[in-house]
């Protein structure tokens, strides 16, 4: 009470100051790459990288059509930045590289932070779903994110506009999150034509170890750190959130997740993850994506009534080979479609060469995709991923 803040030219001489900061932190060595500036009174800025890049050979993927693909490509490459005026009031800004290679928002949320109990965020976000999409690719346990099953829509990588309460009861055995977004089909010709919010929500509970994640995000291994079983729901609703404007439905969703991690001491940890899934689109078909000359990131159409289910399973070697553990994982993927016989179902195996968690690790993935008969296909990938 009664503090005086500091003056405009002193606070941009701060904040240039503190820019300098990062940028020599950051130009002074790959391993420094992350750095935090702490300037009192619970003032700071952070900032962090994150990068995946993978070499993929996929089945009559080359541009013959019946040639096997031989693509590099840089997956994803994220700038993290965080700030903080106070112990309550916070702000973070993350960009993520999109499929022209140009660097856009993916993240931008003002963070009111009051307890653990009670917060709030506003902006960009990720919405309060399903363990994959609050895991994102960075700390699933395959290489590729399991999207046969997470079809929550979304703006862009999950991420949508609004505003989400949260917090953790219970010493923090219960995490609760709900969210109201700008939400689907937002354009002339779409269902949405009342402009009707996407609401969400999602109740995770921790019966041993508290999973340790920042708010409401999740992890889908733990390298053995902690033994875990988690069981979490989690749902959406919008009216007018599929269809057209001469024929709209609601849109609703439910999921059901499940994680369950056990440290075998000197033999290992192993992983398991379950969840399923129903979409329901109130017997409305939904307009194609594109629709009415929507981009990729607006939002607009693809969704697919239906149910679907997600097994898989890992296991930590306990032995370290070089610099890291090798972890196996496996995974099964299914989604059964209302409106067709055929369902899509795909299977990954893989092995996790593990350097330093999810910040520095290997992996190579085998997938099979089936889509029907004779419509089957497979792809192999060898990835990288490292953050700072």
């Amino acid at each position: 009470m009664g503090r005086k803040f500091a003056s405009r030219p002193a606070a941009a001489r701060m904040a240039v100051s503190a820019l300098a900061l990062v940028l020599a932190g950051l130009s002074a060595s790959p391993a420094s790459a992350g750095f935090t500036q702490t300037f009192g009174d619970g003032k700071s800025l952070s900032i962090g990288l994150g990068m995946r890049g993978s070499y993929t050979s996929a089945e009559d993927g080359a541009p013959s059509g019946s040639d096997r693909s031989n693509e590099f490509n840089l997956d994803s490459v994220r700038v993290f930045v965080s700030g903080s005026l106070s112990d309550t009031i916070k702000a973070t800004f993350n960009t993520e590289r999109d499929g022209d290679g140009n660097l856009k928002l993916l993240d931008g949320y003002a963070r009111f932070e009051f307890s653990d109990e009670f917060n709030i965020w506003v902006g960009r976000m990720l919405p309060p779903s399903d363990r994959a999409n609050l895991d994102g690719p960075y700390y699933i346990n395959a290489w590729s994110y399991p999207g046969v099953v997470s079809q929550y829509p979304a703006k862009f990588a999950g991420r949508d506009d609004g505003a989400t309460v949260w917090g953790k009861l219970l010493d923090k055995r219960l995490t609760y999150a709900a969210g109201a977004f700008k939400g689907h089909n937002r354009i002339r010709g779409a269902s949405n034509q009342g402009d009707n919010m996407l609401f969400t929500g999602r109740l995770a509970y921790n019966f041993l170890d508290v999973e340790d994640n920042p708010a409401y995000y999740t992890s889908s291994t733990y390298y053995g750190s902690a033994d875990v079983l988690t069981l979490a729901i989690a749902g959406a609703y919008q009216e007018d959130g599929v269809g057209t404007a001469a024929r709209p439905g609601d849109y609703g969703a439910v999921s059901i997740d499940a994680l369950f991690e056990k440290k075998l001491g000197d033999a290992g940890a192993v992983t398991l993850e379950g969840a399923w899934y129903s979409y329901d689109t109130d017997g409305v078909a939904d307009v194609a994506p594109g629709f009415g000359g929507a981009s990729g990131t607006a939002n607009v159409g693809g969704v697919v009534a239906g149910e679907a289910w997600l097994i898989g399973g890992a296991y930590l070697l306990p032995a370290k080979v070089g610099i890291g553990q090798f972890q196996p994982f496996v995974r099964y993927q299914t989604f059964d479609p209302d409106a067709s016989r055929f369902d899509t179902k795909q299977y990954d195996f893989g092995v996790n060469y593990v350097i330093s968690g999810h910040s520095a690790r290997i992996s190579a993935e085998y997938s099979t995709v089936d889509t029907g008969p004779g419509a089957d296909s497979d792809r192999f990938t060898l990835g990288l991923q490292l953050q700072f």
